[in-house]
């Protein structure tokens, strides 16, 4: 990627931040923003991760006050243990815990899918919430660009590590469920399938749009597997919206400055940003593989061809990478994935 299509890529994604802003703004000052209620979800196990700040915290929080036994996945323990206290003190549920997993290291979302495994728990939802935005050039544990690494490939991995589960715990009417967390800004993301790694030329800007696409991708395909195999899983993809978090730190001293002075007017807090989280989340029925930036479902827009199998094959390659080890899921129907490599990626 040149200077000028770095530029380039930067101007997008500030264009369709400052008209997300322009939207909420005008949809605040229309009929404000709207709060779900839903009914209790007790006997019922989440995983959300990056749960531990932002919308992560707040989701993962909402799903506490339902009921459900919630287990925050991130790699903050100190941060981590006062969060669960403070989330049963608030929602009064004891069955909230933490179990550390390092997005941006393939060896620690295996080892946390094992420790997972062996409490012997259904998991009905499984919120990927976790990222980085806009960082400097740097890599992962494995040498993935930290964008690709942790937005997308991690939890590409760590899905599949958890599909039997999820498998096992749905039921006809009743499915588990997969959400991801994405953003506006795939919208003008590009998919470069031939140099994910940025390497040729390093834009956080575009990385970050780049993750973001790849991960309505995967759960476009994700669904279109889940499907074919009659599996009581959907996967939705989820788009907050503009949110006051943490996540602003690299970006443009401008932006930045535009946070401080509207952010308790015009950027959602948190706590309003889960909101799309907690719709796809506790629901066990629906329309599957949408994008919500409010509740309203709507289509995004993708690529021409958004369910080729070829991102789905260029992670499961990536991921063949690292080290491997037992239990990745696999189709227990004699339908095959060989349109789409499968989640073979590192049994």
């Amino acid at each position: 990627m040149s200077p000028l299509s770095a530029a380039r890529a930067a101007l997008r994604v500030y264009a369709v931040g400052a008209a997300l802003i322009v939207a909420q703004l005008l949809r605040r000052c229309v009929r404000g923003f709207v709060e779900p209620v839903f009914s209790p979800q007790p006997e019922r196990v989440a995983i959300v991760t990056g749960g531990t700040d932002g919308i992560g915290y707040s989701t993962a929080k909402y799903l506490a006050k339902l009921g459900m036994h919630v287990i925050i996945a991130g790699n903050n323990d100190s941060k981590a243990q006062e969060v669960v206290r403070r989330i049963k003190e608030d929602t009064l549920n004891d069955q909230v815990e933490f179990l550390y997993c390092d997005l941006a290291s393939m060896r620690s979302i295996r080892e946390f899918v094992q420790t997972f495994k062996m409490k012997k728990l259904p998991l009905h939802v499984l919120v990927n919430n976790a990222g980085v935005m806009m960082v400097p050039q740097r890599t992962t544990e494995d040498g993935f660009e930290e964008h690709f690494g942790v937005n997308y490939l991690g939890h590409f991995l760590l899905t599949n590590l958890l599909l039997d589960t999820l498998q096992e715990s749905g039921a006809p009417g009743h499915s588990a469920r997969v959400v991801t967390v994405s953003s506006a800004t795939h919208y003008v993301g590009e998919l470069n399938l031939d140099d994910l790694q940025s390497s040729t030329y390093y834009s956080a800007h575009a990385a970050y749009a780049q993750s973001k696409l790849a991960l309505v991708l995967f759960t476009y395909h994700l669904q279109a597997l889940l499907t074919a195999q009659g599996m009581p899983v959907t996967a939705s993809v989820a788009d907050p919206g503009v949110v006051d978090t943490d996540l602003y730190r690299y970006v443009f001293w401008g932006t930045r400055l535009v946070k401080k002075l509207l952010g308790w007017w015009v950027f959602k807090g948190a706590q309003r940003g889960q909101q799309t989280g907690d719709i796809c989340a506790p629901r066990t029925t629906g329309r599957t593989g949408l994008q919500m930036a409010r509740p309203q479902m709507r289509e995004p827009g993708l690529p021409s061809t958004p369910r080729s199998p070829r991102p789905w094959k260029v992670s499961v390659a990536a991921i063949s990478t690292t080290r491997r080890r037992p239990g990745l899921w696999r189709p227990r129907t004699t339908q095959s994935f060989s349109g789409s490599s499968g989640p073979e990626a590192a049994s």
